[in-house]
């Protein structure tokens, strides 16, 4: 357009020049000059003039033209405004499902660092665990291969069962201890693989609200409370592909009231593990939104479109006049999520209105679409399983401490039983001294009575045979063959 100008100026101009340049001629020339050439200049002056009313007429259709291709560039240069809108829009929201998938990512990465820890964790208590019952059964082995005479037989047999009384809540709490690990590394493994499909499930949960919201559409026009009941209901399906569980993680609807008397009663009130709050409210209107849709004509649709972000920047104002964080005490997040079930919609208000989330922003409302918020309760999922697994490491630390002060208690009575042992054989080699290895033992005095004619039914065993044991059956547990039985 600028070129045709220009031709159009530079014409004028030349026309302009020429017959500037026949009247100086005209007016140079003698009056002695014959008619005929007089006549001649004439007729040259009016045909310059007829070519100049001819390109004032063409510069007159040039004009018309150039008004013309002006009208027919506004419509779309509107199209093209609106589509950078869109254009816009739609990099935002690829931004933020980058930063939820990183979040994830990020997520996925802890829980498999977290994981790792438990399974070597696992690994050294399994094996502390195993040496320990290998060396519990050596020294078992060890005392239960000692054999007594009759003389500490009933000893032995009394520590032996104090022994097992004593092992007994001990071996019951390494069992108790070995299932807790167990339980808590399949629920691990559990966890990992439904973390690793999650990017595919939050897939084809958005196609798929993305198809009911295509078919819902034209039915929830007109009636507020259908359509307080549908934003409910794809609320209600974004929690449950999160994970998360209703009246343990969320409650819905809960009543609470203002510091004027006012009942609020938000649609969902998601809970963290820290004891923390975050109120999630659905009740959008999308009949603007609905008439952008179906409208065939560029200016109606950019209208629809401005009401639709008038409206939603009005349920903003509302949703900060609530105050739901307050309301709700000073354990709720300063922030309410305001949800809109169409992805669309959303990008297509915010399109519309530049504005529209730095003013959400500032009055602490966070304008959310489907993707948006399963990224955001799957964050909090992720939040609670780390809770419990903190709390279930803690409790398995808890059992560990108590594990280790039983088995501390339980070494503590096993260094008595082995002192007892200690005093009983002490006990027994006195008991033979006195017995028959001294002169003035009473083995030989017996022997001087029996030479000085004392007789018992049964002679005493010779000297030989009494210090090897022999009738007297009393042997010393060191001293036993290990193939020796017992007396009867």
């Amino acid at each position: 357009m600028p070129d045709l100008h220009a031709l159009v100026l530079i014409l004028l101009v030349a026309v302009a020049a020429a017959i500037v340049l026949l009247l100086v001629l005209l007016r140079r020339r003698p009056d002695t000059a014959g008619d005929g050439e007089r006549q001649r200049l004439h007729a040259e002056l009016q045909e310059e003039r007829s070519a100049r009313h001819a390109l004032a007429a063409d510069v007159a259709r040039l004009q018309e033209r150039l008004q013309a291709r002006d009208a027919e560039l506004q419509p779309l240069q509107a199209r093209l405004d609106e589509s950078h809108a869109r254009i816009a829009a739609l990099q935002d929201e690829a931004r933020q499902l980058r930063e939820a998938r990183a979040a994830l990512d990020s997520e996925l990465s802890a829980a498999r660092a977290h994981l790792e820890h438990r399974e070597r964790a696992h690994a050294q208590m399994q094996a502390f665990l195993d040496q320990a019952q290998q060396k519990l059964s050596a020294a078992f082995s060890e005392l239960a291969g000692k054999t007594f005479a009759d003389t500490v037989k009933t000893s032995a047999e009394r520590s032996r069962s104090d022994i097992e009384v004593l092992l007994k809540p001990f071996a019951e709490r390494i069992g108790e201890f070995r299932k807790r690990v167990d339980v808590l590394y399949a629920e691990e493994a559990k966890e990992r693989a439904a973390l690793a499909g999650a990017v595919n499930e939050l897939k084809s949960l958005n196609q798929d609200m993305a198809e009911r919201a295509h078919e819902l559409t034209r039915a929830l026009r007109g009636n507020a409370r259908v359509r307080g009941d549908w934003g409910e209901l794809m609320l209600e399906s974004v929690l449950r592909g999160s994970g998360l569980e209703e009246g343990e993680h969320y409650e819905r609807q809960h009543s609470t009231s203002d510091e004027d008397g006012r009942t609020l009663r938000p649609d969902i009130v998601v809970r963290l593990p820290d004891e923390r709050r975050i109120v999630v409210d659905s009740k959008v209107n999308l009949i603007a939104w609905q008439d952008a849709m179906n409208a065939e004509a560029p200016e109606v649709q950019q209208e629809a479109l401005r009401r639709h972000a008038v409206a939603l920047r009005q349920h903003v104002k509302d949703l900060a006049e609530r105050d739901y964080p307050r309301a709700l005490g000073e354990d709720t997040l300063e922030v309410t999520v305001l949800f809109v079930p169409i992805e669309g919609a959303l990008s297509a208000a915010l399109g519309a209105d530049g504005e529209l989330q730095a003013y959400a922003f500032d009055r602490r409302v966070v304008l959310a679409s489907p993707n948006t918020l399963m990224a955001v309760l799957r964050v909090v999922d992720r939040l609670w399983t780390r809770d419990r697994i903190q709390k279930q490491a803690m409790q398995i630390s808890r059992s560990g401490g108590l594990l280790i002060d039983a088995l501390n208690g339980f070494l503590a009575d096993f260094d008595k039983v082995d002192e007892r042992l200690k005093q009983a054989r002490d006990s027994y080699d006195s008991a033979r001294r006195r017995l028959h290895e001294s002169p003035q033992s009473v083995l030989e005095r017996a022997r001087r009575l029996e030479a000085m004619g004392a007789r018992g039914r049964k002679a005493l065993p010779a000297a030989a045979d009494t210090g090897a044991g022999g009738a007297s059956g009393l042997v010393a547990p060191d001293e036993a063959e290990p193939d020796q039985a017992e007396p009867d």
